[in-house]
């Protein structure tokens, strides 16, 4: 825990606690939650989700009478592989059965989610066994049903009704019999909306430093099974203080599990070597946290024995204080998705010279006739399978630039359909087909300018905002190479920060994307545009594409993780609520 600001910048730089957050709570970035979820595979927004589940019209399997169904339910990994996650219970002669049992599952925003259930008629036999012990193949198979957590979430009622198929069906495109119909319902776990504001000071802590006081800082950890401390929370260090008092910080529920799950924290002396001196600790819930507010009394802090018997603890005189505890409900992404807002997807496809001659196999463009795709084909269809759920009509903006359309001059932004008119295609076939038939029909050419791509994209942005729309947009720019026009791309986005839009950016190739990184403020400080106007938040997401696509974390992972959290930042800015 000691090397939890592991240098001078980031130690001293407030982990949920910033000015920023100040006014905005939501908008605070929690480095130790994002390591944590990391290291576990989570990556981006995620929300407990509960589904319920029902039935009507299944198929009556029983000769005496009706069907005794039950659900199990699945994860499909990419590999087609599935892991059970729960089972239903029996409900007994029913076939329009609505089961109690609720299944929990975390909604990744960032990834597609195959669903996998499958209903049974548990035998009679069976009845007085629990259900986790039922071997499924003694059962009677009634159907199944597969979709994606998000075709649900996205939907205003969060209610999808699907046929139930067998299986050997489910892969033909033939009309299935019918074999009745399974309802899902998912709702968010409140936990997942409940924000604590919390403002912390200390007094009488110990001298740590030779020549001056101590510059204290604070790690908040929970604790998980085996008695293991995983940090959610930091605040900033002051320097120079015995008793100090730090800027607010901010705790979803979910994150610590509950008001009364127990939490350690610790305050540290600030190294700049990143050995960080334990000051003194406690452990208390938020529950005990807001007892101490309410009662106004400090808690002292204690450092561990040697021999790490708690009542062997050295009580210290420095006490820990809550001066402000206050919890309330915040609208969450989800909320905003069934309020009827939607993700609006475009597309911006480099067809610069330097990707390479897209006859030749050592291009960029290759079209592969075994079927391989690309990378740039790879890009597209990995974004626009997560993104397709969230947009209604599925019908994309679409355009290339770098090249030299027939009998033209160099374009830096001309619709991949061939249209002088406009700019749509229809679902990621229809840009799959635009993009092949433009590698014909245009000669690749320079130099890489985003500009009028940004711009082109802004002004629709713009325009539905002006019609009062619940509408955010998505800009997926590929390319190979550095941007040529750096200073006019940054205009761009300053002007675009203010709009219901982001902007994501594929490097493909092996070109040096080190000056790209300047467009993605996670790298640095928000962009500045010539007249010296600062963007008004962080809309730009850059990933090369070599860095992720042989990793765990796919394209879209790294590309999306931050999307939800643009959303919301500009929802919130602008008190956009959802229609709810």
């Amino acid at each position: 825990m000691g090397n939890c600001c592991s240098d001078d910048p980031g130690g001293r730089t407030a982990v949920g606690g910033t000015a920023a957050s100040i006014g905005n709570p939501n908008d605070a970035h929690n480095d130790a939650v994002d390591h944590l979820l990391k290291s576990r595979g989570y990556h981006g927004l995620f929300s407990q989700i509960e589904l319920s589940l029902a039935a009507i019209d299944l198929r009556d399997r029983d000769v005496l009478s009706k069907s005794d169904p039950m659900v199990v339910v699945y994860t499909k990994g990419r590999d087609g592989g599935l892991v059970e996650i729960g089972r239903t219970e029996v409900v007994l002669n029913s076939l329009n059965p609505k089961w109690i049992t609720k299944h929990n599952i975390i909604y990744h925003f960032e990834a597609v989610q195959t669903l996998v259930f499958r209903v049974y008629d548990v035998d009679t036999q069976f009845h007085n066994v629990d259900v986790k012990m039922l071997k499924l193949d003694e059962q009677q198979f009634l159907g199944e049903a597969t979709c994606a957590l998000s075709q649900i979430v996205a939907k205003s009622d969060r209610l999808l009704t699907m046929d139930l198929v067998y299986r050997e069906e489910s892969s033909r495109s033939n009309r299935h019999q019918n074999r009745g119909k399974l309802i899902v319902h998912a709702e968010e776990s409140v936990s997942s909306k409940t924000t604590i504001e919390m403002s912390l000071r200390c007094l009488d802590l110990e001298h740590k430093d030779l020549f001056s006081k101590s510059d204290p800082f604070l790690v908040i950890s929970k604790v998980v099974e085996g008695g293991i401390t995983i940090p959610v929370c930091k605040t900033e260090v002051i320097k120079n203080e015995l008793k100090p008092a730090w800027k607010p910080i901010y705790l979803n529920i979910q994150q610590v599990g509950s008001k009364d799950s127990p939490l350690i924290i610790e305050c540290f002396n600030f190294n700049n070597n990143g050995k960080h001196d334990l000051i003194g600790k406690s452990q208390k819930s938020l529950a005990d946290l807001e007892k101490l507010h309410t009662s106004g009394q400090g808690e002292n802090l204690f450092l561990p024995t040697a021999a790490g018997h708690d009542h062997l603890n050295k009580m210290l005189k420095s006490q820990l204080f809550v001066d402000k505890f206050t919890e309330s409900v915040q609208h969450t992404f989800l909320d905003y998705l069934a309020g009827g807002c939607e993700l609006n997807f475009m597309v911006a496809v480099d067809f610069t010279a330097s990707n390479g001659n897209p006859r030749l196999p050592d291009s960029l463009h290759y079209i592969d006739p075994s079927g391989r795709t690309n990378a740039y084909q790879r890009a597209i269809i990995e974004v626009v399978e997560v993104l397709q759920f969230y947009d209604t009509d599925k019908r994309f903006p679409a355009w290339g630039f770098g090249a030299r359309p027939i009998d033209g001059p160099v374009s830096h932004c001309f619709n991949l359909n061939g249209s002088s008119h406009h700019c749509e295609v229809e679902g990621i076939q229809g840009i799959m087909v635009a993009y092949s038939s433009a590698l014909q029909n245009v000669s690749l050419a320079g130099p890489t300018l985003f500009g009028p791509i940004i711009t082109n994209a802004a002004s629709i942005a713009s325009q539905s905002l002006s019609n009062g729309g619940q509408k955010y947009f998505v800009l997926l720019i590929i390319t190979d190479g550095v941007v040529t026009d750096l200073q006019e791309t940054k205009d761009a986005i300053v002007k675009a920060s203010d709009l219901p839009l982001s902007i994501l950016i594929v490097g493909v190739g092996g070109a040096d994307f080190k000056e790209m990184e300047i467009l993605d403020a996670d790298k640095g400080d928000r962009l500045e545009s010539t007249t010296g106007r600062v963007a008004s938040r962080d809309i730009v997401q850059f990933v090369p594409f070599r860095d992720v696509q042989s990793g765990e974390i796919s394209v879209v992972q790294a590309l999306l993780a931050e999307l939800p959290s643009q959303f919301l930042t500009y929802m919130r800015s602008r008190n956009i609520k959802p229609n709810l």
